[in-house]
């Protein structure tokens, strides 16, 4: 079997330049209106223009044709009347060939005024120089004597004219230098002895430079109305255009957060009133951020100044909660039991003050980063230890998948364990017992974790939902955690600090991942995560498969605890 030959280089480096080239003209063409008005001005002009050039030259043609085959034909009219007035008085039948011919020569020398040269060449006037051909024939075409370039007379023409018609025709003769184009009419020319035919052909050479002179013109004419069509459809256009460019421009500071951008407005075409539109709508919508943002910090103080007044009464309830707590051995049933509910319930509540705490601080803007060089290993297996208790509860084995070398990331341990524990936890909390899988990976820029459970999942649209605050995906499901509702709304935001991504996927019935992705080096932008988020139903739960997607140099760790 032979191998086929691969291009050269020189044609894959032209193909591939051709491939930028038409790249960058699709999104220019995309982007900039100007251009598509001013090359559709240019090719419906150009249509027009060429349909315009081609009627006018075929109306020109026809016409500087039709005038010389009229010309033509009175010249021959007068041309005949001649040669019949100069052969009248010969009796062609007595006379030999060679005295025939020499009458023949003689009429057609009559045909010029002035004399014409040897060649037989007269300007008449009307219709241009002409070549005359006198020919003394039979009825059956056999030609007894002549005078002229006979070979020059179509055939056609000959036939017609022995047939004693009126006749012409368009026909290409070989000369020097070159072949010409030019008008052939032939016409009997009745003698007493004999009747004779007369042709004459006239070059169209004039004709020919005419209607080149006019395709030049038209050509030049349609190029320059072409090009003075662009030009005013490019200032024509730019007119809207550049409004329009402005109004963009303000409108993408505006949304970059300056909201006291205005477009300038002049005159009062639609263009103004378009501006003025604008700029009552910025006002408009200024004016009603700036009212949420008095709103939200309200709301924001409030709750961090319920937050911290609650701190004291709950610290001293807390006091008297775990006296009790510890001495519900010598309390009735009722009561001991009572009490138990009560230290649960203030843990949730301690809980969710911290929360809102953290919350307000965030919505703030005075949360602070306190980065270091540190393991993500360490930190995954701090957060996998501190969810072993829920672990326990649920029945879950966590199945934990690493890398055998440091994976080195500039992070701040507090709020990365906090992601990963909230993380860990609702996997837990809605893995139906299920197995969880947790993958770390990395690769030159950034480091994931991948949090999978295979329990209830998400239904469609949820992936974003699930990180709005006190967001619950079935309010009548029954929790083992308590959680506040808050966790992943943190979550998001301490990635967000980080100049990460936290993602969520999820399928009903199939389960839920979340994929924490996070740049090794504080101030890089991130491009791609190192771990792949799930692609659907189709995958099984790891239960069900050999550790085969574990990578290579990485490890697994099955985390079991009893139930």
């Amino acid at each position: 079997m032979t191998r086929a030959t691969p291009p050269p280089a020189a044609f894959v480096a032209t193909v591939a330049w051709l491939r930028g080239q038409w790249a960058q003209f699709t999104s220019l063409w995309r982007r900039s209106l100007q251009l598509r008005v001013v090359a559709s001005t240019l090719a419906l002009s150009s249509a027009m223009l060429l349909v315009l050039g081609l009627v006018l030259q075929t109306q020109i043609t026809n016409g500087l044709l039709q005038a010389k085959v009229d010309a033509a034909l009175k010249q021959a009219t007068i041309s005949r009347d001649l040669v019949k007035r100069e052969l009248d008085r010969v009796d062609l039948a007595t006379e030999s060939t060679d005295s025939v011919r020499d009458k023949l020569t003689s009429a057609r020398n009559r045909l010029a005024s002035p004399p014409p040269g040897d060649d037989g060449e007269v300007a008449p006037s009307g219709a241009g120089t002409f070549t005359s051909v006198l020919v003394d024939g039979k009825a059956g075409g056999e030609n007894l004597a002549s005078s002229g370039p006979i070979q020059e007379v179509p055939v056609e023409l000959q036939t017609a004219v022995l047939q004693d018609k009126f006749a012409h025709k368009i026909t290409t003769v070989a000369r020097e230098p070159g072949k010409v184009t030019m008008v052939a009419v032939g016409v009997p020319v009745v003698t007493p002895s004999r009747t004779l035919q007369l042709y004459l052909l006239f070059p169209l050479s004039g004709e020919q430079q005419t209607l080149q002179l006019v395709q030049n013109t038209l050509l030049l004419g349609g190029l320059l109305l072409t090009l003075l069509l662009a030009g005013i459809a490019s200032l024509v256009t730019r007119q809207v255009v550049t409004p329009v460019r402005q109004a963009a421009e303000v409108a993408e500071r505006f949304a970059d957060g300056h909201l006291e951008e205005r477009m300038p407005v002049s005159g009062e075409d639609d263009v103004a009133r378009l501006a003025v539109s604008f700029n009552e709508m910025a006002g408009s919508i200024q004016d009603q951020i700036g009212r949420l943002e008095e709103f939200g910090a309200l709301q924001r103080r409030f709750t961090s100044d319920v937050s911290h007044e609650l701190r004291t009464p709950l610290t001293t309830v807390r006091m008297a909660a775990d006296t009790l707590h510890d001495s519900r051995a010598d309390l009735p049933p009722v009561l001991a039991r009572s009490t138990e509910l009560l230290v649960d319930e203030l843990d949730r509540f301690e809980s969710l003050l911290g929360d809102l705490l953290e919350i307000s601080r965030l919505d703030a803007g005075v949360a602070d980063l306190h980065v270091e060089t540190l393991d993500a290993r360490a930190v995954l297996r701090l957060a996998v230890d501190a969810v072993r208790p829920l672990a326990a509860t649920s029945g879950s084995r966590i199945e934990l998948t690493m890398p055998d070398d440091e994976v080195d990331a500039e992070l701040d341990q507090r709020r990365v364990a906090r992601i990963l524990r909230n993380l860990l936890g609702n996997a837990l909390d809605h893995g139906e017992g299920g197995p969880v899988q947790v993958r770390l990976g990395a690769d030159e820029h950034a480091v994931a974790v991948l949090v999978r459970d295979y329990g209830v999942g998400l239904r469609a649209g949820e992936q974003e939902l699930v990180f709005n605050r006190f967001w619950r995906a079935d309010p009548s499901r029954n929790r083992r955690t308590g959680g506040t509702g808050l966790g992943l709304s943190i979550s998001l935001e301490d990635a967000r600090l980080h100049g990460g991504w936290l993602e969520a996927w999820g399928e009903r019935g199939a389960g839920a991942a979340f994929r924490l992705t996070l740049p090794r080096q504080q101030g890089t932008p991130l491009l791609r995560s190192p771990l792949p988020l799930p692609s659907g139903r189709a995958e099984p739960p790891p239960s069900e498969v050999a550790m085969a997607t574990v990578p290579p140099h990485s490890r697994s760790e099955d985390v079991e605890y009893p139930h």
